[in-house]
């Protein structure tokens, strides 16, 4: 079986995080923020943040996604994970501009990964039991 819908929201994901880790880098020269500090300024440690907190998404949100892709359904599987992105770019959009305003963006990845990683634990059980019956 191939995985095109699932393989495609990944390589979007990854690309998602690598303009995160460019705004960051771009941050870095224009709040005057060399390496390694991450801190010193507030605009550039809300950049910091949203593109780290993606990186910690990211840990749960791939390996769900595909785990619900393989147990459960190609098409849905990147739909969900099409949700996940779009809450992401809400999430940035919102922490750059303003701390108080990442809240709909996390909720909305938040919902995705959970909707994947419950649908998978389900489906993986599932096919664990049928193994052993």
């Amino acid at each position: 079986m191939h995985y095109h819908d699932t393989a495609l929201v990944t390589v979007l994901s990854l690309l998602l995080y690598w303009v995160l880790t460019a705004l960051v880098g771009r941050a870095r020269g224009r709040y005057g923020i060399s390496a390694p500090a991450i801190s010193g300024n507030a605009d550039f440690e809300r950049v910091f943040r949203v593109q780290q907190n993606t990186l910690e998404s990211l840990i749960m949100h791939l390996p769900a996604l595909w785990l619900f892709a393989v147990y459960v359904s190609d098409p849905w599987a990147a739909a969900l994970g099409a949700l996940w992105i779009v809450g992401r770019i809400l999430y940035a959009r919102g922490y750059i501009a303003e701390a108080k305003k990442r809240g709909p963006g996390m909720l909305v990845s938040i919902f995705s990964t959970t909707v994947l990683l419950v649908g998978a634990l389900i489906a993986v059980s599932g096919a664990l039991l049928k193994s052993l019956s």
